[in-house]
């Protein structure tokens, strides 16, 4: 379960940078598409938050895969389900943004269980998606 955690959360970091490549991109199919994949990522969670009590997890870890499904619940309901136009509107975007950035920066707890490179390479993408968050936010307005 260690190593399906790692590999949700380095999937998790691709994808989104991914997103986000699209969308600066213009690439508005391909960013539907990517996101998703992403969406995708909620079953391994399920199964993650499901079998955490079985292996004994401290109560951190059900909060950040919590925060992770929440969020991809969340961002199922908003953008595909209801489409919803709410990264326009300041008090939505800046919810969503802070609920983003709680569940993807959780997930770093994560990852580490699987072993040490494993983290690194967590760390790693995850500071380049929140570089290029904020870049693609820049130059998009999205």
């Amino acid at each position: 379960m260690n190593r399906l955690g790692a590999v949700v959360t380095i999937a998790y970091y691709l994808l989104v940078i991914s997103v986000f490549a699209a969308r600066l991109l213009g690439r508005p199919r391909w960013e539907h598409g990517l996101g998703f994949a992403v969406l995708l990522l909620g079953f391994p969670l399920a199964l993650l938050l499901a079998a955490a009590p079985g292996l004994r997890r401290p109560p951190l870890y059900f909060v950040q895969v919590g925060l992770l499904l929440a969020y991809l619940i969340g961002e199922a309901l908003l953008d595909y389900v209801f489409r919803v136009d709410f990264r326009h509107v300041c008090w939505m975007t800046i919810s969503y943004v802070t609920l983003f950035f709680a569940a993807s920066g959780g997930m770093l707890g994560v990852a580490p269980l699987a072993g040490r490179p494993w983290g690194i390479a967590a760390i790693v993408l995850f500071l380049a998606m929140a570089a290029l968050a904020f870049v693609q936010r820049a130059l998009t307005g999205m």
